[in-house]
């Protein structure tokens, strides 16, 4: 489904987008901004992911013993790129 919406760019933005469209990177405008609109989605999507990871680990962390900062970062690196692939945000 495809919905039309009204948007406004400023000058530095619109110009940006029109170069992409004139170098034949994208087909329109309209594909620059939904690409733009998609990454952000997937940014926010990704930066929520860390987030929620991260209150896993500080809560396993309060109730468990005392773990090195190497492991520590081991253990939030993996669980950082368990989340991502289960979400299908792997880069």
């Amino acid at each position: 489904m495809t919905v039309k919406s009204s948007i406004s760019l400023s000058d530095q933005q619109d110009q940006f987008a029109r170069t992409l469209v004139r170098e034949g990177h994208y087909s329109s405008l309209s594909a620059v901004v939904q690409q733009g609109l998609d990454m952000l989605r997937k940014k926010t999507e990704a930066e929520s992911i860390e987030i929620s990871a991260l209150q896993e680990l500080i809560t396993l962390r309060r109730a468990g013993a005392f773990l090195s900062a190497d492991k520590m970062e081991d253990r939030v690196t993996t669980k950082l790129a368990r989340k991502r692939r289960e979400r299908g945000l792997e880069n």
